[in-house]
């Protein structure tokens, strides 16, 4: 990186902290108790749950789907090419 590309980091990370500090004065829980982790991030929900297992269910369906073609066609015997 050269030495333009990191100010220019340093004043957008400035900038940043400063807008959030600012944002951070309007909440009604306080900033200290958001880093302490005080705050309730609340439960996983028995949709989230069915969601991820679904996601895998799928991947898992793909996968064997996928796994099932390629042993299929790596077992298919190889034809030698015949001259004319």
């Amino acid at each position: 990186m050269n030495d333009v590309t990191i100010a220019a980091t340093a004043v957008i990370h400035a900038v940043y902290a400063v807008l959030y500090g600012s944002i951070n004065r309007f909440r009604t829980v306080p900033a200290a108790a958001t880093w302490r982790g005080e705050r309730d991030r609340g439960a996983v929900s028995l949709e989230q749950v069915l969601w991820f297992v679904a996601a895998g269910v799928s991947v898992a369906v793909i996968a064997a789907i996928l796994w099932t073609k390629i042993r299929d066609e790596a077992n298919t015997p190889v034809q030698t090419p015949t001259a004319p």
